[in-house]
């Protein structure tokens, strides 16, 4: 069975026009708020931390430029919707031009990322390396369905607790 890298990319796209179409639902306000819940974060941060993830992994590991990310930095975010929604249209076209460098089986290009080693699955090759930014971005995806739920409910006063 072989893997069309646009397809890998096609379905990124549709994972992070979902989470900005609901970050722009949730609005500046919602957007930027975490749930009173330990570790979470708020829909702004998720959906900037996996542009952070196709930057680096399409960009430096697929692509071989050197990437400066800051993935703490990624949580931290926060700001305008409009802002954010700009700069997912603009990841989805960088990531779609480097997957178009890419060469599934061909090695990865470029180094281990925060606290990973060469050896690590993402690492196997180009291909393994978007797969796992569609990994990343679906579990993204889910988590942040989930967070807007919680906050809605709780904006409602309807949060269970």
């Amino acid at each position: 069975m072989e893997t069309s890298l646009d397809a890998v990319v096609s379905y990124v796209d549709r994972a992070v026009d979902q989470m900005a179409a609901i970050v722009t639902e949730l609005g500046d306000d919602l957007a930027n708020r975490k749930p009173v819940l330990p570790g979470s974060n708020s829909p702004y941060a998720i959906l900037r931390h996996c542009l952070g993830v196709m930057e680096f992994w399409g960009g430096q590991v697929v692509a071989g430029r050197e990437i400066t990310r800051d993935r703490a930095a990624e949580f931290r975010a926060h700001g305008p919707v409009a802002g954010l929604t700009a700069a997912t249209a603009d990841a989805k076209r960088k990531l779609r031009a480097d997957a178009a460098t890419a060469k599934f089986a061909a090695p990865a290009r470029g180094g281990p990322d925060h606290g990973m080693s060469p050896g690590e699955l993402e690492f196997a090759s180009q291909g393994h390396a978007l797969l796992h930014v569609l990994e990343e971005v679906t579990q993204h995806l889910g988590q942040m369905e989930l967070t807007r739920d919680v906050l809605r409910a709780t904006a409602a006063g309807t949060a269970p607790g």
